[in-house]
């Protein structure tokens, strides 16, 4: 079993300290420190993160509701294998809200905000591949600013919620994903997630609502290869493989282009 590092005292507010337990442990589980079914015990986590049950035990609630561990009875939480099949629908369940906030966000962003992002991105796109790994922080920055902004545009509340309870695992994929291509691809994801994003910002300042949204699509279809390829060998299935990750990708990226367009 994967060892895992003794975490520093939370000290924040109640919300704040439950959310940094959330993203803790899900980035526990995505690295493979924390492998399907190890039981989470509230005592030793209390004790770790010097908190009380109680934020524990939120925390441990919300896991649960994003699929990361199960609630048994009498045995408490218990740890959810992470595989690439899970990555899959994550995907395409993040596709449908992202695509739909897309087109209603279109028409309704202002334009300052987009054209900031859009100086951002060509930015982002001019930085020489060796000095890339200076500008990852900045490059996750924009990330979380595009997918933020065109929610809150949305003028769904629902809608907000919904991604905003899913970000946290969202983010933890993208993070592993983005370590994984530093070490192994040279950062080359970095450049090619800056033209998908720029492709989608250039659709909303045209107020194109279908190019928009089937920019959308394919950005968030790339992650099934670049989420997939970085879970630990533990987390994933065998069987399955890059190969099969492309075949869904091709699959659902050209059914995904009909929904975008309406």
């Amino acid at each position: 079993m994967a060892t895992v590092s003794a975490a520093r005292p939370i000290r924040c507010d109640h919300g704040q300290r439950r959310g940094e337990i959330v993203d803790s442990l899900v980035a526990e589980v995505c690295r493979g420190e924390l492998q399907a079914g190890q039981r989470l015990v509230t005592d030793e986590l209390a004790r770790r993160f010097g908190v009380s049950h109680t934020p524990i035990r939120e925390a441990l609630i919300a896991l649960a509701g994003i699929g990361i561990i199960e609630l048994v009875p009498n045995r408490g939480a218990i740890v959810k294998p992470v595989t690439q099949d899970d990555i899959r629908e994550i995907c395409e369940v993040r596709r449908a809200l992202e695509c739909e906030a897309v087109r209603r966000a279109c028409g309704q962003m202002d334009k300052s905000t987009l054209q900031e992002l859009q100086r951002d991105l060509n930015f982002l796109l001019e930085v020489d591949q060796s000095q890339r790994a200076d500008h990852i922080q900045m490059a996750l920055a924009v990330d979380s600013r595009l997918h933020d902004s065109i929610a809150q545009a949305s003028g769904n509340q629902l809608l907000v919620n919904e991604l905003g309870r899913l970000k946290t695992l969202f983010h933890a994929f993208r993070d592993l994903a983005w370590r994984h291509d530093e070490s192994h691809t040279n950062l080359e994801r970095m450049a090619e997630e800056a033209v998908q994003h720029l492709a989608i910002v250039e659709a909303l300042i045209e107020q194109q609502r279908g190019t928009a949204a089937r920019a959308m699509s394919r950005h968030i279809m790339t992650g099934v290869k670049y989420w997939g390829r970085a879970l630990p060998k533990t987390n994933g299935r065998a069987a399955a493989g890059s190969t099969a990750l492309a075949d869904v990708n091709d699959s659902t990226q050209n059914n995904s282009t009909q929904q975008a367009a309406k």
